[in-house]
């Protein structure tokens, strides 16, 4: 089981270590430095938001995989459906946390760029919140 176990996690997070390429691997303070009024600022906060989409999505399905195997034992599925619950009420949470940054600012030109740069924080902390949780 343990073996079992290993397999599939090593299966799970090496999408997370092998699929982002080294240019979107770039940070928020890295693109911040490129010039504002050219689209490249956009381009990279781009990269970064795709970058960790996939690497939430990894973190997701990590703990998703874990209490499906706890469930398996037991039999008990509520924490994986309240996780599961917890993360698309998440993904509200962003995207209008996120919205209402840019309707304030639209519409200057900025707007997207502070609604990119709302996504990568708050994506930020729940990757960090779910890096932690075991």
């Amino acid at each position: 089981m343990i073996k079992k176990t290993l397999i599939l996690s090593a299966f799970i997070l090496a999408p997370l270590l092998f699929s982002i390429p080294a240019d979107a691997k770039q940070t928020l303070s890295e693109c911040e430095k490129v010039e504002q009024g050219t689209g490249k600022l956009s381009h990279c906060l781009d990269r970064v938001k795709e970058a960790l989409d996939r690497e939430l999505q990894t973190w997701v399905n990590h703990h998703v995989f874990n209490m499906e195997e706890k469930a398996l034992i037991t039999g008990r599925y509520s924490a994986m459906k309240m996780f599961r619950r917890s993360q698309s009420d998440f993904i509200t949470f962003r995207d209008n946390d996120c919205r209402w940054q840019y309707l304030t600012i639209s519409p200057s030109k900025g707007a997207g760029i502070a609604y990119k740069k709302c996504y990568i924080v708050v994506t930020q902390a729940r990757i960090k919140e779910l890096s932690v949780v075991e």
